[in-house]
C-alpha cells in the first residue's frame, strides 16, 4: 500500500510536467503560426493596394496573392524565379531587400520571447525545458505556415520559390530569430554562447573560453559592431552623395519605368527597400573590392566598368561613370580608415577599462584588434551575401558585391589601421604607467600607482620620493628609479606620529639598523628642586623635608643589594605620580608615606602569623628606629 501511494504520488509531477510542457509547446506552436501569418498578411495588403491602384492590373486577386506569397519568402533570402520572360528561359531574381528582412525577424523574435515570458518558467528547474519547449513551438508554428505559403506560391504566378533556396534560408531566420528571442527573455546568459562556441576548434576555445577569453570576447564584439556601422553608415552617405551628384539620371530613371501614380509609388517602395542593400555595395565600394553589375563588369575605386545595358533604375544611376579612377574616388578610402580607428579606439578602451588584472598588454591588446576584425569581416561579408545576387542571366548573373572578397578587405583594412591607433589610444589611457594614472596588466608592487586614493574619509594621497619629500597629492608622480611612497593626511585619518614630525617611511624589505640601548644611569643625588621647578611648573607642598637617601649605584654593581627594592626603583626621575604629589624628584619608593604603608604592611603580616620572638621587639625597635 506504501509503495502504491508513493508510486501515485511520484506520477503527479510527471504528468504536471508534461502538462505545463503541452501548453508551453501550444503557445508557441500559436505564437509561430500567429508571427507568419501577420507577415503574409502584411505583404499581401500591400500587394492588394498596389493591385488595386494599378490602372492595368496584368492578373486578377489570385495572381496578387502569389506575388506576396513569392515577396515572403524573398524577404527571408529564399531565390525566386520568373518565368515569364521574352526568351522564355526562366530568369532567377535572387537579391533580397534588406529591409523587408527585418520585419519576419522582428515577428519571430517577438513571438519567442512572448511564449517565454507567458509560459510555465517560474520554477528554477524547468526554466531551461520551458525555453527549449517554447523555441520549438515557435520555430514548428512558423515553419508550418511558410510550407504552406511556399507551397501556394508554385502552384502559380509569375515569381516562384527556389525549393532549394527556400529549404535552407526560411527553417535559417526561424531558428535564428527565435533562438535570440528565447535569449533574449532569459536575460542574455553566456552558457548558450559558451556552447555555440564549443565547435570551434580546440585552439580557438581555449583563446574566446579561457580565464580572460570572456572578457576580450566582449570587447571585441562591441569593437566589431561599431566599427560594422561605421562602415554601413558611410556606404549610405557615399550612395546619397553620388546619387545626389547625378540626380538628373535618376530622375529621368525614374520617370522611365511607369507612368502612373501607382506605379512610381511602387517603385519608390523598392527603393526605400533597396537603400540598406545599396549601404552594403557602397561600403564595399570604399572598401576596394567594389562590387559586381554582370558578369566580368567590376565597379571600384581604381576602376569603373559596369554593364553597358543597366535598366533605368535610380539606384543604378548612382553608379560611378565607367573609366579609371580619379582623386574623388580615391577619397573613398576615408570610410574604411574611419571605420578600422573606432575599431581600434573600442578596442583600446576596452583594454584600459579592464577588471581587477589591469590593463591589457600590448600583444593582448593586438589580438583583441585582430579577433575585432575578424568578426567585423564576418559580420560584412554576411551582409554582401545576403544584398547581392543574380538578376537574371547571362549579363545579369552576378550582381552586387562578392562576399568573401568583402570579408577579408574588412579585416585587412581592421587589422592594418586599428591595430596601430589602438596601440597608441591604449598608450595614452594608459600614461598613468610613467606618469600616475593606472597600472598596466602584470605590474609590480613597486611601480607605479594610478589615480586618487578614496574611500579613507576626506583624506587624500600625497606623493612622497625615496628622500621624502611630497609631490603634490591626488596621485603619484615620477621622482626616481627606486620607487615611490606615499602617506595620508586629512582631518578624517588618526595620525599616531609625533605632531612635530613626519616619519619616512621605508621600502618594503628594509629593516632600519638597531643601535645599543644607552646605559641607566642612577638618579644623582643633590638638593631639592626649587618651587615651581616641577615637570608641570607645580609648586610643593610646604612640609619637612624628607630625610636624606642614599644614592643606588647601577645594576649589578659590587656590594649592591637591596632585597626590598624592585626592579622599576632604578629608573630615572620621571614626572611627578600619586605616590609623590609634591614632586621632590626622588624615587618614589623611598618616600615617606611609601616606607610607612611598606613598614604597615609587614607589621601586619607579623601579627597575623601569631608567632613573636626574642627579635620581634627589636624588629618593631628597629621599625621604630626607622621611622
Amino acid at each position: 500500500m506504501t509503495q502504491m501511494t508513493a508510486r501515485r504520488l511520484s506520477l503527479s509531477p510527471l504528468l504536471s510536467r508534461m502538462r505545463d510542457r503541452s501548453s508551453g509547446l501550444a503557445a508557441g506552436l500559436l505564437g509561430g503560426a500567429l508571427a507568419a501569418g501577420l507577415g503574409l498578411g502584411s505583404f499581401a495588403v500591400l500587394v492588394m493596394v498596389l493591385w488595386i491602384s494599378s490602372p492595368y492590373p496584368d492578373s486578377g486577386p489570385d495572381g496578387a496573392l502569389h506575388v506576396a506569397a513569392a515577396l515572403w519568402l524573398l524577404a527571408h533570402g529564399a531565390e525566386l524565379v520568373r518565368v515569364d520572360t521574352l526568351s522564355g528561359i526562366p530568369a532567377p531574381v535572387g537579391v533580397t531587400p534588406l529591409l523587408l528582412l527585418a520585419l519576419p525577424v522582428w515577428l519571430v523574435r517577438r513571438a519567442a520571447r512572448d511564449a517565454v515570458d507567458t509560459g510555465d518558467g517560474d520554477d528554477e528547474a524547468t526554466a531551461p525545458m520551458s525555453a527549449r519547449t517554447a523555441w520549438a513551438g515557435v520555430v514548428l508554428g512558423y515553419l508550418a505556415v511558410g510550407a504552406g505559403a511556399a507551397c501556394y506560391a508554385a502552384t502559380g504566378g509569375a515569381l516562384r520559390p527556389s525549393w532549394a533556396w527556400t529549404v535552407v534560408c526560411v527553417p535559417t531566420v526561424a531558428v535564428l530569430a527565435a533562438g535570440a528571442g528565447v535569449w533574449s527573455a532569459h536575460g542574455r546568459p553566456r552558457e548558450p554562447v559558451d556552447n555555440a562556441l564549443l565547435v570551434l576548434p580546440r585552439g580557438a576555445r581555449r583563446f574566446l573560453l579561457g580565464a580572460d577569453g570572456r572578457e576580450r570576447l566582449g570587447v571585441a564584439g562591441r569593437a566589431a559592431g561599431a566599427g560594422a556601422a561605421v562602415l554601413f553608415g558611410g556606404g549610405a552617405a557615399l550612395v546619397a552623395v553620388s546619387s545626389v551628384w547625378h540626380l538628373g539620371a535618376a530622375r529621368e530613371g525614374f520617370l522611365q519605368l511607369t507612368e502612373g501614380w501607382s506605379g512610381r509609388f511602387a517603385v519608390l517602395l523598392l527603393c526605400v527597400a533597396l537603400v540598406p542593400n545599396a549601404a552594403v555595395w557602397g561600403a564595399a565600394y570604399a572598401l576596394g573590392p567594389g562590387y559586381a553589375l554582370g558578369a566580368g563588369h567590376v565597379v571600384a575605386p581604381l576602376s569603373s566598368d559596369p554593364a553597358p545595358l543597366l535598366p533605368p533604375f535610380p539606384l543604378l544611376a548612382a553608379v560611378p561613370e565607367p573609366g579609371g579612377g580619379t582623386a574623388w574616388n580615391w577619397a573613398v578610402g576615408v570610410v574604411p580608415l574611419l571605420a578600422a580607428a573606432t575599431l581600434g579606439v573600442f578596442v583600446a578602451r576596452g583594454a584600459s577599462e579592464a577588471g581587477d588584472g589591469g590593463a591589457w598588454s600590448r600583444g593582448r591588446t593586438v589580438g583583441g584588434v585582430v579577433l575585432a576584425g575578424v568578426l567585423c569581416g564576418v559580420l560584412m561579408g554576411v551582409l554582401a551575401g545576403w544584398a547581392g545576387g543574380p538578376l537574371g542571366v547571362s549579363a545579369l548573373a552576378r550582381f552586387g558585391p562578392v562576399w568573401w572578397q568583402v570579408g577579408g578587405a574588412v579585416t585587412v583594412w581592421a587589422v592594418g589601421v586599428g591595430a596601430p591607433v589602438a596601440l597608441v589610444v591604449r598608450a595614452w589611457r594608459c600614461r598613468g604607467s610613467r606618469g600616475g594614472w593606472r597600472v598596466p596588466a602584470g605590474g609590480s608592487a613597486g611601480g607605479t600607482a594610478g589615480g586618487s586614493v578614496e574611500g579613507f574619509g576626506h583624506g587624500t594621497f600625497a606623493g612622497l620620493s625615496d628622500s621624502g619629500d611630497f609631490h603634490g597629492s591626488g596621485d603619484f608622480r615620477e621622482s626616481g628609479d627606486s620607487g615611490r611612497f606615499g602617506a595620508f593626511e586629512g582631518s578624517d585619518l588618526y595620525d599616531f606620529s609625533p605632531a612635530d614630525h613626519v616619519g619616512f617611511v621605508p621600502p618594503a624589505g628594509t629593516a632600519a639598523p638597531v643601535l645599543p640601548a644607552p646605559p641607566v644611569l642612577p638618579a644623582p643625588p643633590g638638593p631639592l628642586a626649587p618651587p615651581g621647578s616641577g615637570p608641570f611648573g607645580v609648586p610643593p607642598v610646604p612640609a619637612t623635608a624628607p630625610e636624606p637617601v642614599e644614592p643606588v649605584g647601577p645594576v649589578g654593581a659590587p656590594g649592591h643589594r637591596d632585597p626590598l627594592s624592585p626592579p622599576d626603583a632604578l629608573d630615572p626621575v620621571g614626572p611627578p605620580s600619586p605616590m609623590d604629589p609634591a614632586g621632590h624628584g626622588e624615587p618614589v619608593w623611598h618616600g615617606d608615606v611609601a616606607r610607612e604603608a611598606r613598614w604597615a604592611a609587614l607589621r601586619e603580616a607579623g601579627e597575623e602569623g601569631g608567632t613573636e620572638g626574642p627579635e620581634g621587639p627589636r624588629g618593631s625597635g628597629a621599625g621604630g628606629a626607622g621611622r
